[in-house]
């Protein structure tokens, strides 16, 4: 059976299901942002959409949290559409294997980043969008228009963000020390920290990203693609590389998907011509990635069969 008539709302059931057991059980929130850092731990959401525009969802899927890291994956898109290949003189491919907040590397690369996903990287993409326009209004336009509903930007998260981002203050002030940041570094972390305070649930999340399903074509009928079906396929490959933190070859090796995470507790993935799932769970494992939303995508994987290996 095809995932054009698939039925796939069993499965997420049946996940949802074997979850909510685990829900409290080992993980822990992100406190080092003190909004998040109230967010109730024991909570669990899975939703997705089919490149033909099915969608099923189970669990806590309506219940919005802000996407962080996740976020990337937008300005990423945003930057390749207005820059093309001029985004990567500044900006690495390659996976970090270093913490997703670390100086060391960013100083013996001399403040060119990695790749994107990680911190350093996103600040820098940051700064060429600033460079573009209104960075802002051009993401959240983004992100409403790909989830076919109005996203916005929740601003305690920000300000909180804001107000104990020590490192990434450090990280865009070594970039600019370096020659690779062009704007002024407060307007460039204030960019930043709203992307990551984007708020969202499972199911706009999984439309949103609908369009790395579907060769980079808008996941509703009768508008533009997003992006061109060779940057579709490099976005999806940087989610597999590198979108998971410094776990990528684990998650590649016990998932087999692109996927990109986020503290927030929320995952995408991506089964490149077929689906793609959203999940939330906000404990997090050591690596900083949901450690319910990871368990969830290894049985879905199991149960489907879809991954891209």
């Amino acid at each position: 059976m095809t995932t054009k008539t698939q039925n796939f709302q069993p499965v997420l059931d049946e996940i949802n299901d074997e979850i909510r057991p685990l829900l409290g059980v080992g993980g822990e929130v992100a406190s080092y942002i003190p909004a998040r850092a109230r967010v109730p731990a024991a909570q669990f959401g899975i939703a997705l959409r089919t490149c033909s525009g099915h969608e099923a969802c189970a669990g806590d899927a309506a219940v919005p949290f802000s996407i962080q890291s996740v976020s990337k994956l937008f300005t990423l898109t945003l930057a390749m559409q207005h820059l093309g290949e001029r985004l990567w003189e500044r900006i690495g491919r390659e996976p970090s294997g270093n913490p997703f907040n670390s100086l060391v590397q960013l100083e013996n690369e001399q403040g060119k980043p990695r790749n994107p996903f990680i911190n350093a990287g996103a600040i820098a993409v940051a700064d060429r969008l600033l460079s573009v326009g209104d960075a802002k209004a051009m993401v959240l336009a983004l992100m409403s228009s790909l989830a076919n509903e109005a996203v916005a930007f929740d601003d305690e998260v920000a300000a909180s963000e804001a107000a104990t981002g020590y490192r990434n203050y450090a990280l865009a002030n070594f970039m600019k020390s370096f020659g690779k940041i062009d704007n002024d570094v407060s307007s460039v972390l204030d960019m930043y920290f709203h992307q990551c305070a984007i708020r969202m649930n499972c199911v706009q999340l999984a439309r949103a990203a609908a369009f790395l399903c579907r060769d980079g074509a808008h996941p509703f009928d009768g508008r533009p693609a997003v992006t061109t079906e060779r940057q579709t396929r490099r976005i999806n490959a940087l989610m597999l590389t590198c979108g998971t933190y410094d776990a990528a070859g684990d998650v590649a090796f016990s998932i087999g998907l692109p996927c990109k995470s986020g503290v927030g507790g929320g995952i995408v993935a991506v089964v490149p011509d077929h689906l793609t799932l959203a999940v939330w769970s906000p404990a997090l494992d050591a690596t900083g990635n949901s450690l319910l939303g990871m368990k969830a995508l290894e049985l879905f994987v199991a149960k489907t069969g879809l991954s891209v290996f």
